[in-house]
């Protein structure tokens, strides 16, 4: 058996004894009167705090239209959600959380936090911490797994988006400010002059990434820049690999870079991805640091059309 099968059968061996465990497919989840789909709806809704949209909703659980639908419904019959036109937009809809709905979920979170106690209660300290530590870490992972890096457009709404964002994040870091007009421009990281990356969390943009050609052979990755409720998930060094990729489908061979002195996070991660510093090679304002990395040539089957996803 070779070693991507194992993961396979490995990952689906814990999913079927973890959710028998839980008790995820028995109507009456946790003991109360309703399926696990309405007990983790009721969790979504209260986590939106001010009621969430159904668009919201369906986007971060994955759900059909018509079985969210059904599930609303449900709760609604029941005296626990209420739904309202969303304030602004009104062909949208919002559900909230009754008092009744309220109390449910008080007593759902109460009987789950018993059966984690439970699950526990079998283990010494050593081998919980053990478990937890390892629940930590394939958490993480399986959500860096299912993030997807998509190639958009320089002046797409997503990619302005994200560069609004990271010029914001590094003003705040930065002594001096940040200007937004040092910004790259779209056209210099669009088509063949470059490529954009945008990384989506369930439907979210949380990251970004910009590489540009400075010269024949030789190109420049800009603005890598990861939304801080998806950062230490190895997502940076995921859009780096892209821009990597991207560069040597554009038959670049060497890739630079610069950074802030202050971004010590960013100098580490480069030097661990094989990027060496070298002297100043630009006339960035903020940058105080520059580093090089020779690419191997691309595959002959990544050639061809630009890469949808990295």
């Amino acid at each position: 058996m070779d070693d991507a099968v194992n993961d396979v059968n490995t990952l689906r061996q814990f999913n079927r004894y973890f959710t028998r465990r839980i008790g995820a497919l028995d109507d009456h989840y946790l003991g109360q009167d309703r399926p696990l789909g309405e007990a983790r709806l009721l969790f979504e809704i209260a986590e939106a705090g001010d009621g969430a949209s159904l668009r919201e909703l369906r986007t971060r659980l994955t759900l059909d239209a018509g079985y969210l639908s059904r599930l609303v419904r449900a709760l609604d019959r029941q005296g626990l959600v209420r739904l309202r036109v969303h304030p602004g937009d009104s062909r949208s809809r919002v559900v909230e959380l009754t008092p009744a709905g309220e109390a449910e979920l008080t007593e759902q979170n109460r009987r789950a936090d018993a059966l984690a106690a439970g699950l526990l209660a079998g283990l010494d300290d050593t081998r919980r911490g053990e478990l937890t530590a390892a629940l930590d870490t394939a958490r993480r992972l399986l959500r860096l797994a299912a993030i997807t890096v998509e190639t958009v457009d320089g002046a797409s709404p997503d990619a302005r988006a994200c560069l609004a964002a990271y010029a914001a994040d590094i003003g705040e870091r930065f002594p001096e400010g940040f200007d937004p007009a040092a910004l790259v421009p779209p056209h210099e990281v669009s088509g063949d002059a470059g490529a954009f990356l945008v990384a989506y969390e369930e439907g979210r943009a949380v990251g970004c990434g910009a590489l540009r050609r400075l010269e024949p052979g030789v190109g420049e990755i800009r603005h890598v820049w990861v939304h801080p409720g998806s950062r230490r998930l190895g997502l940076a060094r995921r859009l780096l690999d892209g821009l990597e990729q991207q560069a040597a489908v554009r038959d670049l061979t060497v890739v630079r870079l610069d950074t802030h002195a202050v971004l010590k996070e960013a100098q580490a991660m480069y030097l661990a991805c094989g990027y060496t510093e070298i002297p100043r090679y630009d006339d960035n304002p903020y940058a105080g640091h520059w580093f090089e990395k020779r690419l191997s040539p691309a595959a002959p089957d990544a050639r061809g059309p630009r890469p949808a996803e990295a």
